[in-house]
């Protein structure tokens, strides 16, 4: 459609968005179909969290548009926050709350892209990294991290990378899709490369760094590596680790000059977020946060089941990751077969389309996430439904000629 703007024909519509739309759409025709495709925790918000924004409503609080970059008392609890958890300082001057933290990290592409700029994205990597690049106008360069490197970059990798042009870094630990996280030591390797280039910037998405497991222990770049902080966006939001996906709250803090910019962007696009969700979210971060290692070993406990059962199907194998919760098991043992369909298994794509035809099972191919073979299952679901998702993956690989 010639009314269209170009820039459409660089990207591509989110393929976990697809994934799930397209299990919803099945299940409302009545087929029986086990969703593993969405990212976000089975858990409900925690009643103190929605009575603070019941209680923003009945005060009025909530009624009026409010700042564009967040409420002065959320940005103070996000400063509290980094300073308690991440020994990071930041002044509200700061720091920024958008709507969501896919916004944050859109917001500040395109408020520093220039035409022909380079990001490097470790792969796999989130599907919307690479195509927010491209919408700013950049070049997404992807470096592979694959199963034999715990999906996990090198400063080495990282350093051969870097061009002149080079102008962000986006890191993400715990990762989506993979759940590999950084220790302190591999994080080190890969702070202590951009020491040596300072026109590298480091976008840092946290997303996950509460849904560790097994004695991990979180860092962040700029925490490992405090001669980064000037040069350091470290994004953050409530959805994950607080059960608030849908009240779209993410924040960052970072240079001032950045977050100013950010702000600008935002006025003119979205202006405020919620205001009903930024109270809710300042509950969320000052205030209990003892359900959190409950849920955390109720996902512990999923990921070592499914982790168990998909290594027991033909075909697969699937590495245990250390956050998130998301595993992401090659499938490359399945290339060349033939479904129970008749049609030939030729990539990751052709696995999971056959995967939900046959067994009702939704989840993501490893090729939206710039590295397969493989495909990605979120485990933040019912247990039940996902032992049944995982004994119907091994009857289809066992179908499998």
């Amino acid at each position: 459609m010639a009314f269209l703007a170009e820039t459409l024909k660089r990207i591509k519509p989110s393929a976990t968005i697809a994934v799930t739309d397209k299990a919803r759409a099945l299940k409302a025709a009545g087929r029986d179909v086990i969703g593993l495709g969405a990212g976000e925790p089975d858990f409900d918000t925690p009643d103190n969290i929605k009575q603070a924004a019941i209680k923003a409503i009945e005060s009025g609080r909530a009624a009026k548009y409010t700042a564009v970059d967040g409420i002065a008392e959320l940005k103070a609890a996000v400063s509290r926050k980094f300073k308690r958890e991440n020994g990071l300082d930041y002044k509200p001057s700061q720091i920024i709350v958008g709507t969501g933290g896919k916004q944050v990290l859109y917001n500040a592409l395109i408020a520093t892209i220039n035409p022909g700029d380079e990001v490097i994205i470790p792969a796999p990597y989130w599907v919307s990294y690479p195509d927010m690049v491209l919408l700013a106008g950049g070049v997404p360069v992807a470096v592979e991290a694959g199963m034999a490197q715990g999906f996990k970059m090198s400063g080495a990798a990282l350093e051969k990378a870097i061009t002149p042009k080079t102008k962000w870094l986006i890191f993400n630990s715990p990762s989506n899709p993979t759940g590999a996280a950084y220790s302190e030591a591999e994080l080190k390797s890969v702070t202590d490369v951009l020491k040596r280039h300072p026109h590298v910037h480091v976008m840092s998405d946290d997303m996950y760094e509460h849904l560790v497991y097994d004695d991990f222990v979180f860092k962040t770049p700029a925490q490992i590596e405090p001669s980064l902080y000037d040069r350091t966006l470290t994004v953050n939001g409530v959805s994950k680790a607080y059960c608030m996906t849908g009240w779209r709250i993410g924040y960052a803090g970072g240079p001032e000059a950045l977050i100013k910019a950010m702000a600008m962007i935002q006025s003119q696009s979205t202006s405020n977020p919620s205001a009903v969700a930024q109270w809710a979210a300042v509950e969320a971060l000052d205030g209990p946060q003892d359900f959190i290692p409950k849920h955390n070993a109720i996902f512990k406990e999923r990921r070592d089941l499914v982790v168990s059962m998909l290594n027991q199907a033909n075909g697969i194998k699937c590495p245990k990751p250390e956050g998130a919760f998301y595993v992401y098991p090659s499938c490359a043992g399945t290339i060349g077969r033939t479904a129970p369909s008749g049609n030939k298994i030729a990539s990751d794509e052709d696995f999971v389309t056959e995967l939900l035809e046959a067994e009702g099972v939704a989840v993501v191919q490893g090729s939206a996430f710039g590295l397969g073979p493989a495909f990605r299952i979120s485990y933040a679901t019912a247990t039940s439904s996902l032992e049944e998702a995982c004994r119907r993956i091994q009857r289809f690989c066992g179908n499998l000629t």
